[in-house]
């Protein structure tokens, strides 16, 4: 039978303090300041009041559950997609590019913590990626992004309403997706996918009430000034309204050859747009009466108006402008210049030359192509889907017809370039017609008039269109 000890309690020699005391069904070991473990029932505690419960060096700890903190893995930086683990942190380098978060699948507590490593988040967001049908902030229709520079945020699932939700953040407000996104007003507005789109076929304003945080405060842009006017016979084309655009580096649609590659950033703030009128036609009685269309602006986009083209007879060439206006009858020397004043890409081209001893007018200039000489068609325009599909827009007028024979007019650029007048007739018979006007909202110039009493075609109004990410 084996030896057994029988007692209450265990004490000190020195002084007969307890060591180990029994009272009924509590069970302590230590006494005064060292009471370190009570026993009592089915509750186990360790320490005092004020005291600190310590693990040795090198030892670790089970089933005590999290503090609502993470583990921070150091060793281990995230540059690319990765999967988190509950009761870890990472921090996330986006210096090369977007890195997506796949967040373990959602058990009440699981914690994940995320933190901007080299301050490149604006640059680069960091997308959350729930497991499955998880929710983020109650949703799970949109993945949210972290999208401030040196954000970071501790992330706990609650539960299958809620799903993950920020105890703890710095420098962002909750990612649930909202804010990340621009929210505007001003123009006609449409929707293409996860992009709303802006057309303002005259003067207003661009407003943002919300979402300018990197990298989503991006407006990609086609700004048209208006059209040049054309005279009232013989006369070149007026030249096409300048063609500006330029693309967000992320948005899908199919821009033109003209896209300068970078997008306009943007603030919260009203962004006046100003939409350029096309220039006036040419009357019989002045064969100077016809004018150059108007600009048109968005932030620090200027595009120029087309130059009107040039009447008949020895004079010079027609204005310059966006693009340039074509010469007139009996001018042999070249239309004006396009893309003035200079800007890369060109935003638009020079007028047509004129054709001397009884000739007729020279095409004014498209934003794709120059004028053609002597009662030459308008240069092209160019086509872009910023609004969802390919449109072309800044076409040039064509060269008026001559009335020693019968002549049509030169035809008007792709893009709403007007048509110049034709002479049916054999001078000095009758049915000449007017130069066409170039078409609204394209910045196509007018097509110029024939002899003897027609009229030049004026230039068509210009357009602005905005396009951003929204969601």
């Amino acid at each position: 039978m084996a030896s057994i000890i029988k007692t209450d309690n265990i004490q000190k020699v020195s002084d007969d303090s307890n060591i180990i005391k029994k009272c009924g069904s509590t069970t302590t070991v230590g006494s005064g300041a060292c009471n370190a473990v009570t026993i009592d029932g089915s509750t186990v505690t360790l320490g005092r009041c004020g005291a600190t419960v310590s693990l040795a060096s090198g030892a670790t700890q089970s089933g005590f559950g999290r503090t609502g903190t993470v583990d921070w893995q150091t060793g281990s930086i995230k540059t690319a997609t990765f999967t988190a683990v509950s009761g870890e942190g990472y921090f996330v380098n986006t210096t090369s590019g977007a890195v997506t978060v796949n967040l373990p699948a959602g058990v009440a507590g699981a914690i994940v913590g995320l933190k901007d490593y080299a301050n490149t988040w604006d640059s680069n967001a960091v997308t959350l990626n729930p497991n499955g049908s998880d929710n983020i902030g109650g949703a799970n229709t949109v993945d949210p992004t972290l999208a401030a520079e040196g954000g970071s945020v501790l992330l706990v699932f609650v539960d299958s309403t809620q799903g993950w939700l920020p105890t703890q953040q710095s420098v962002t407000a909750s990612p649930t997706g909202s804010s990340a996104f621009i929210t505007a007003t001003g123009g006609t507005i449409t929707t293409c996918g996860d992009y709303k789109i802006h057309t303002f076929t005259g003067d207003g304003c661009f407003a943002l009430t919300a979402g300018t945080s990197a990298p989503n405060n991006k407006v990609s842009y086609v700004v048209v000034a208006g059209g040049g006017g054309s005279p009232y016979q013989q006369g070149g084309g007026g030249g096409a309204g300048g063609f500006r655009e330029g693309k967000c580096s992320s948005d899908p649609y199919a821009d033109s050859p003209l896209d300068a590659g970078t997008a306009i950033t943007v603030t919260s703030q009203t962004y006046p747009i100003a939409v350029g009128g096309g220039g006036a036609g040419g009357t019989p009685g002045n064969s100077n009466t016809s004018a150059p269309g108007a600009v048109s602006t968005f932030s620090t986009i200027t595009s120029t108006g087309g130059g009107n083209g040039a009447p008949s007879g020895p004079y010079p060439g027609g204005a310059p402008g966006g693009s340039g206006g074509g010469a007139g009858e009996n001018q042999p020397g070249p239309g004006s210049n396009g893309n003035q004043p200079p800007v890369s890409p060109p935003q638009g081209n020079p007028g047509g030359t004129g054709q001397p001893n009884q000739g007729g007018g020279g095409g004014g200039g498209g934003a794709g192509a120059a004028g053609g000489a002597a009662i030459g068609a308008g240069g092209n325009g160019i086509a872009t889907s910023i609004t969802g599909s390919p449109v072309t827009r800044a076409g040039g007028g064509g060269g008026g017809g001559y009335p020693s024979a019968p002549t049509p007019g030169g035809a008007g650029g792709s893009g709403g370039g007007g048509a110049g007048g034709s002479v049916p007739n054999a001078h000095p018979g009758p049915g000449a017609t007017s130069g066409t006007a170039g078409t609204v909202n394209t910045g196509g110039g007018g097509g110029s008039g024939s002899w003897p009493t027609t009229t030049g075609g004026s230039g068509g109004s210009g357009i602005v269109i905005l396009r951003y990410k929204f969601q």
